[in-house]
């Protein structure tokens, strides 16, 4: 299985392109690839209502081709390869774990759709989260994902190592108590958490805000 991350700049001018791209091309893509989905994305790892970053675009493909981008003036490709997948996006398992180590550059993909009586209760508790996410260590990019705007949220980052990932997830303390309520309060009517060996990123590491490192 191969996924690849694809995330792109447009120009200004080019956003109602962008917007083509993402109504017309949805279609042909999905049917070409065995799953893919076309996301906005926020600015920084920020996501939600008002965090829209209308000229940066992202796409998630298995085993598919490369999705058009109109008008984009720059590139960035992740290759990935799953290594632990749970949960489910649009009612689908999209990623098979291969039997991997999770050994050098990792990425995590979350995404979850909102129960609409939780929503308030859950962008509150994210905020703090997101805010401390851009300065964790081993941390190497992160940017927020979605669908939609409301009721549709995901992030995905990329770290320098398994070990900075439980650190950060376990130890930071507005994170971990974020993990805790999750499990209690039930905000989620689906998600997906996924790990990835990054196999390669190619292109401008700057569309993802990239760190120094690998």
């Amino acid at each position: 299985m191969t996924v690849r991350l694809f995330v792109w700049r447009v120009r200004p001018a080019a956003v109602p392109l962008a917007f083509w791209s993402m109504a017309v091309d949805r279609r042909a893509l999905r049917r070409q690839a065995g799953f893919a989905k076309l996301l906005g994305t926020g600015r920084g790892s920020e996501f939600g209502v008002g965090a829209a970053d209308l000229t940066r675009w992202a796409a998630v493909v298995v085993d598919g081709p490369a999705p058009p981008m109109r008008g984009a003036v720059s590139t960035s490709v992740l290759t990935l390869e799953p290594i632990a997948s749970r949960g489910t996006w649009s009612k689908q398992e999209p990623f098979t774990p291969a039997a991997a180590g999770q050994h050098g550059p990792i990425a995590v993909l979350t995404r979850a759709r909102l129960r609409p009586a939780k929503a308030v209760q859950f962008w509150r508790a994210v905020d703090a989260v997101s805010r401390n996410l851009q300065q964790a260590d081993g941390l190497l990019c992160a940017l927020g994902v979605g669908e939609a705007p409301v009721g549709f949220q995901g992030t995905v980052s990329v770290w320098r190592s398994a070990a900075d990932i439980v650190r950060f997830a376990y130890r930071q303390p507005e994170h971990a108590e974020v993990v805790q309520r999750t499990a209690r309060l039930g905000w989620y009517a689906e998600e997906l958490f996924a790990r990835f060996r990054v196999l390669g990123v190619d292109g401008d590491r700057e569309v993802l805000g990239w760190r120094d490192g690998p």
